[in-house]
Protein backbone atom coordinates (compact mmCIF):
# COMPACT_ATOMS: atom_id res chain seq x y z
CA UNK A 1 0.00 0.00 0.00
CA UNK A 2 2.75 2.70 0.89
CA UNK A 3 4.70 1.78 -2.73
CA UNK A 4 0.93 2.57 -4.57
CA UNK A 5 0.73 5.81 -3.03
CA UNK A 6 4.35 6.66 -3.51
CA UNK A 7 3.88 5.72 -6.93
CA UNK A 8 0.89 7.32 -7.52
CA UNK A 9 3.07 10.42 -5.50
CA UNK A 10 5.56 10.42 -8.44
CA UNK A 11 3.03 10.21 -10.73
CA UNK A 12 1.06 13.16 -9.80
CA UNK A 13 4.44 15.16 -9.22
CA UNK A 14 5.65 14.11 -12.65
CA UNK A 15 2.38 15.97 -14.41
CA UNK A 16 2.50 18.72 -12.23
CA UNK A 17 6.03 19.32 -13.06
CA UNK A 18 7.12 22.00 -15.15
CA UNK A 19 8.04 21.42 -18.93
CA UNK A 20 11.53 21.93 -19.55
CA UNK A 21 12.69 24.48 -22.17
CA UNK A 22 13.78 22.50 -25.17
CA UNK A 23 16.78 23.71 -27.32
CA UNK A 24 15.72 25.60 -29.95
CA UNK A 25 18.04 24.42 -32.59
CA UNK A 26 16.61 20.52 -32.22
CA UNK A 27 13.03 20.94 -34.54
CA UNK A 28 12.21 17.29 -32.49
CA UNK A 29 12.43 18.60 -28.75
CA UNK A 30 10.25 21.84 -29.71
CA UNK A 31 7.68 19.48 -31.46
CA UNK A 32 7.92 16.83 -28.52
CA UNK A 33 8.03 20.06 -25.73
CA UNK A 34 5.32 21.54 -27.87
CA UNK A 35 3.23 18.60 -28.66
CA UNK A 36 3.09 17.99 -24.26
CA UNK A 37 2.39 21.37 -23.66
CA UNK A 38 -0.70 20.93 -25.81
CA UNK A 39 -1.93 18.09 -23.97
CA UNK A 40 -1.39 19.64 -20.82
CA UNK A 41 -3.35 22.79 -22.09
CA UNK A 42 -0.51 24.93 -21.23
CA UNK A 43 -1.67 26.98 -24.59
CA UNK A 44 1.10 29.70 -24.25
CA UNK A 45 3.72 27.24 -24.29
CA UNK A 46 2.60 25.04 -26.74
CA UNK A 47 2.02 28.36 -29.00
CA UNK A 48 5.56 29.84 -28.44
CA UNK A 49 7.28 26.60 -29.48
CA UNK A 50 5.05 26.09 -32.22
CA UNK A 51 5.65 29.41 -33.30
CA UNK A 52 8.75 28.79 -33.14
CA UNK A 53 9.52 25.42 -34.78
CA UNK A 54 7.89 26.99 -37.97
CA UNK A 55 10.13 29.84 -38.11
CA UNK A 56 13.55 28.05 -37.33
CA UNK A 57 12.75 24.97 -38.54
CA UNK A 58 10.34 25.35 -41.91
CA UNK A 59 11.65 22.31 -43.82
CA UNK A 60 11.77 19.98 -40.70
CA UNK A 61 9.82 16.77 -40.85
CA UNK A 62 7.26 17.93 -37.96
CA UNK A 63 6.32 21.55 -39.92
CA UNK A 64 3.12 20.06 -41.18
CA UNK A 65 2.67 18.74 -37.39
CA UNK A 66 3.31 21.78 -35.81
CA UNK A 67 1.14 24.19 -38.26
CA UNK A 68 -2.24 22.22 -37.67
CA UNK A 69 -1.67 21.67 -34.02
CA UNK A 70 -1.11 25.71 -34.09
CA UNK A 71 -4.44 25.37 -35.40
CA UNK A 72 -6.20 23.10 -33.71
CA UNK A 73 -4.75 25.42 -30.14
CA UNK A 74 -6.49 28.01 -32.06
CA UNK A 75 -9.79 26.19 -32.52
CA UNK A 76 -9.88 25.10 -29.11
CA UNK A 77 -9.39 28.63 -27.40
CA UNK A 78 -11.98 29.11 -30.14
CA UNK A 79 -9.65 32.08 -32.01
CA UNK A 80 -11.66 30.44 -35.09
CA UNK A 81 -10.94 32.74 -37.75
CA UNK A 82 -7.33 32.04 -37.08
CA UNK A 83 -7.77 28.45 -37.12
CA UNK A 84 -9.24 28.44 -40.37
CA UNK A 85 -5.98 31.13 -41.52
CA UNK A 86 -4.07 28.00 -40.24
CA UNK A 87 -5.76 25.23 -41.43
CA UNK A 88 -5.90 26.67 -44.78
CA UNK A 89 -2.43 27.72 -44.70
CA UNK A 90 -1.78 24.28 -43.89
CA UNK A 91 -3.43 22.96 -47.20
CA UNK A 92 -1.88 25.32 -48.99
CA UNK A 93 1.81 24.64 -48.11
CA UNK A 94 2.03 20.77 -47.76
CA UNK A 95 -1.14 19.64 -49.68
CA UNK A 96 0.38 16.12 -50.12
CA UNK A 97 0.24 16.71 -45.77
CA UNK A 98 -1.74 13.59 -44.14
CA UNK A 99 -3.26 16.75 -41.99
CA UNK A 100 -4.72 18.38 -45.33
CA UNK A 101 -8.01 16.34 -45.04
CA UNK A 102 -9.16 16.97 -41.33
CA UNK A 103 -7.42 20.63 -42.16
CA UNK A 104 -10.35 21.10 -44.82
CA UNK A 105 -13.23 19.86 -42.82
CA UNK A 106 -11.93 22.07 -39.30
CA UNK A 107 -12.24 24.71 -42.03
CA UNK A 108 -15.91 24.08 -42.39
CA UNK A 109 -16.32 23.80 -38.80
CA UNK A 110 -14.31 26.87 -38.06
CA UNK A 111 -15.94 29.44 -40.26
CA UNK A 112 -19.29 27.61 -39.18
CA UNK A 113 -18.45 28.26 -35.28
CA UNK A 114 -18.05 32.20 -36.66
CA UNK A 115 -21.48 32.28 -38.78
CA UNK A 116 -23.96 34.33 -37.26
CA UNK A 117 -27.62 34.31 -37.12
CA UNK A 118 -29.23 34.52 -40.16
CA UNK A 119 -30.77 38.20 -40.00
CA UNK A 120 -26.79 39.52 -39.77
CA UNK A 121 -23.84 39.40 -42.38
CA UNK A 122 -23.46 35.57 -44.04
CA UNK A 123 -19.76 35.90 -44.76
CA UNK A 124 -19.16 33.24 -42.89
CA UNK A 125 -21.69 30.97 -43.41
CA UNK A 126 -20.79 30.95 -47.03
CA UNK A 127 -17.48 29.99 -46.08
CA UNK A 128 -18.27 27.03 -44.26
CA UNK A 129 -20.53 26.10 -47.02
CA UNK A 130 -17.55 26.41 -49.31
CA UNK A 131 -15.23 24.38 -47.47
CA UNK A 132 -17.53 21.96 -46.69
CA UNK A 133 -18.95 21.64 -49.87
CA UNK A 134 -15.32 21.13 -51.18
CA UNK A 135 -14.56 17.94 -48.63
CA UNK A 136 -17.45 16.45 -49.86
CA UNK A 137 -16.33 16.78 -53.54
CA UNK A 138 -12.79 15.97 -52.92
CA UNK A 139 -13.82 12.85 -50.21
CA UNK A 140 -16.99 11.42 -51.87
CA UNK A 141 -16.75 8.02 -49.75
CA UNK A 142 -15.65 9.81 -46.50
CA UNK A 143 -16.87 8.45 -43.14
CA UNK A 144 -17.62 12.35 -42.02
CA UNK A 145 -19.92 13.09 -45.71
CA UNK A 146 -23.37 12.23 -43.33
CA UNK A 147 -22.02 14.88 -40.80
CA UNK A 148 -21.02 17.42 -43.99
CA UNK A 149 -24.25 16.78 -45.20
CA UNK A 150 -26.19 17.71 -42.02
CA UNK A 151 -23.92 20.82 -41.76
CA UNK A 152 -24.30 21.48 -45.00
CA UNK A 153 -28.13 21.43 -44.96
CA UNK A 154 -28.22 23.42 -41.62
CA UNK A 155 -25.87 26.13 -43.10
CA UNK A 156 -27.97 26.09 -46.50
CA UNK A 157 -31.29 26.55 -44.34
CA UNK A 158 -29.80 29.33 -42.69
CA UNK A 159 -29.07 31.58 -46.25
CA UNK A 160 -32.82 30.92 -47.27
CA UNK A 161 -34.19 32.13 -43.97
CA UNK A 162 -32.29 34.74 -44.92
CA UNK A 163 -34.11 35.31 -48.09
CA UNK A 164 -37.09 34.71 -46.94
CA UNK A 165 -37.28 37.03 -43.51
CA UNK A 166 -35.82 39.66 -46.02
CA UNK A 167 -39.23 39.09 -48.97
CA UNK A 168 -41.38 39.34 -45.30
CA UNK A 169 -39.96 42.51 -44.39
CA UNK A 170 -41.02 43.80 -47.76
CA UNK A 171 -43.84 42.68 -48.17
CA UNK A 172 -44.24 44.95 -44.76
CA UNK A 173 -43.24 47.67 -46.01
CA UNK A 174 -45.70 47.22 -48.97
CA UNK A 175 -42.77 46.89 -51.30
CA UNK A 176 -44.53 43.66 -52.98
CA UNK A 177 -41.95 43.73 -56.37
CA UNK A 178 -38.66 43.55 -54.33
CA UNK A 179 -40.16 41.05 -52.37
CA UNK A 180 -40.58 38.64 -55.54
CA UNK A 181 -36.61 39.20 -56.02
CA UNK A 182 -36.18 37.35 -52.64
CA UNK A 183 -39.13 35.14 -52.92
CA UNK A 184 -37.25 34.13 -56.63
CA UNK A 185 -33.87 34.14 -55.07
CA UNK A 186 -34.75 31.39 -52.72
CA UNK A 187 -36.89 29.51 -55.31
CA UNK A 188 -33.78 29.55 -57.58
CA UNK A 189 -30.95 29.33 -54.91
CA UNK A 190 -32.30 26.92 -51.84
CA UNK A 191 -34.83 24.95 -53.31
CA UNK A 192 -33.67 21.81 -51.34
CA UNK A 193 -34.20 24.19 -48.16
CA UNK A 194 -36.96 23.83 -45.54
CA UNK A 195 -38.25 27.38 -46.34
CA UNK A 196 -39.04 26.78 -50.37
CA UNK A 197 -42.77 25.83 -49.67
CA UNK A 198 -42.88 28.82 -47.50
CA UNK A 199 -41.55 31.01 -50.33
CA UNK A 200 -43.92 29.66 -53.11
CA UNK A 201 -47.11 30.71 -50.60
CA UNK A 202 -45.64 34.09 -50.33
CA UNK A 203 -44.87 34.52 -53.46
CA UNK A 204 -48.18 33.68 -54.42
CA UNK A 205 -49.93 35.83 -52.24
CA UNK A 206 -48.04 38.19 -53.60
CA UNK A 207 -49.12 37.90 -57.28
CA UNK A 208 -52.25 37.46 -56.09
CA UNK A 209 -52.16 41.00 -54.73
CA UNK A 210 -50.70 42.70 -57.93
CA UNK A 211 -53.41 40.95 -59.94
CA UNK A 212 -50.98 39.06 -61.85
CA UNK A 213 -53.90 35.71 -62.18
CA UNK A 214 -51.94 34.25 -64.94
CA UNK A 215 -48.42 33.85 -63.37
CA UNK A 216 -50.30 33.36 -59.72
CA UNK A 217 -52.22 30.39 -61.03
CA UNK A 218 -49.05 28.65 -62.67
CA UNK A 219 -47.28 29.06 -59.56
CA UNK A 220 -50.09 27.13 -57.53
CA UNK A 221 -50.42 24.22 -60.11
CA UNK A 222 -46.56 24.06 -60.15
CA UNK A 223 -46.75 23.70 -56.40
CA UNK A 224 -49.03 20.88 -56.48
CA UNK A 225 -47.10 18.99 -58.91
CA UNK A 226 -43.40 19.16 -57.02
CA UNK A 227 -45.49 19.26 -53.31
CA UNK A 228 -48.29 16.77 -53.83
CA UNK A 229 -48.35 15.96 -49.64
CA UNK A 230 -46.64 19.72 -49.09
CA UNK A 231 -46.75 20.83 -45.97
CA UNK A 232 -48.28 23.92 -47.04
CA UNK A 233 -50.71 22.32 -49.40
CA UNK A 234 -53.96 23.60 -47.72
CA UNK A 235 -52.90 27.13 -47.76
CA UNK A 236 -52.08 26.62 -50.97
CA UNK A 237 -55.50 25.46 -52.35
CA UNK A 238 -57.11 27.80 -50.40
CA UNK A 239 -55.24 30.75 -52.12
CA UNK A 240 -56.11 28.84 -54.96
CA UNK A 241 -59.74 29.60 -53.84
CA UNK A 242 -59.03 32.98 -53.41
CA UNK A 243 -57.58 33.27 -56.31
CA UNK A 244 -61.09 31.88 -58.55
CA UNK A 245 -62.46 34.11 -56.37
CA UNK A 246 -60.84 37.69 -56.78
CA UNK A 247 -60.81 36.89 -60.87
CA UNK A 248 -64.54 36.34 -60.57
CA UNK A 249 -64.77 39.57 -58.94
CA UNK A 250 -62.69 41.62 -61.08
CA UNK A 251 -64.28 42.94 -64.15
Amino acid sequence: MPLIVCIAGLCFLAACAGIPEPDARDAEALYRAALLAYERKEDELAQKWLELLRTQHPTSPHADDALFLLAELRFRRGEYLMAAFHYQQLRQVFPQSPYARQALYKTGLAYEALSPPYDRDQEYTHKALQALAEFRQLYPSDSLLPEIERRIRQLRNKLAQREYSIAQLYRKLNSPESALIYYDALLEQYADTDFVELAYVGKIQVLIALQRWREAQQLIELYRRIFPDGRQRKVVEALAMNLNHERGATP
